[in-house]
């Protein structure tokens, strides 16, 4: 895939390619094409309201929770992870989980994980800042959600967070981890 926008985890080893195209019907997509390492968990549970997401495992063994439904895709097979459904996927194999696939519509799930990744790499041992954190998740609440802490206490808890680091001066300017600005999305192809 060429000209994408490139993620890469510091702290898992995780790196996703994107891109953004339309199909003939005017509908954008994001294309994805990314690898885990051994043993290296994909993002914990979370739910995207309103994109399909799908792909190809292309090496390695790809398992994933969907809903209640724990499911282990090997090379060549696939894996639909529908829109409102909670979900989360690992690496279950014995080798780097490579695989290609796309969300449908596109969305704000580039910047989103892109927010993400900034977040979590800028934190030491993986564990992210709660002032950034919380931008990203609020500011992405309409689209996604993680499930940790509950969606309840989110909606409780984030608004205060953010208040705190306005205070504090958390949010000037538009250099720090996962601010809007930085956050541009992945290029049309």
């Amino acid at each position: 895939m060429e000209n994408f926008l490139r993620l890469e985890s510091r702290h898992t080893g995780e790196i996703l390619r994107l891109r953004r195209e339309r199909t003939a019907e005017g509908q954008t997509v994001l294309l994805i094409d990314g690898s885990l390492p051994l043993r290296a968990s994909g993002p914990p549970l979370h739910v995207h309201f309103q994109l399909r997401e799908e792909g190809t495992v292309k090496a390695g063994t790809l398992g994933a929770q969907i809903g209640r439904r724990k499911i282990v895709a090997k090379a060549g097979e696939s894996a639909a992870f529908p829109p409102g459904v909670v979900h989360k996927w690992w690496n279950a194999g014995e080798d780097l989980l490579e695989f290609s696939g796309r969300a449908t519509p596109a969305g704000d799930l580039d910047r989103y994980l892109q927010g993400i990744f900034a977040v979590l790499n800028a934190s030491e041992m993986g564990r992210p800042s709660i002032f950034y954190i919380a931008h990203v998740l609020w500011r992405h609440r309409r689209t996604q959600a993680v499930m940790l802490p509950p969606p309840a206490i989110q909606r409780i808890v984030f608004p205060v967070v953010l208040l705190i680091g306005r205070v504090l001066g958390k949010y000037r300017g538009d250099t720090w981890p996962g601010s809007p600005a930085s956050c541009t999305g992945a290029p049309e192809g």
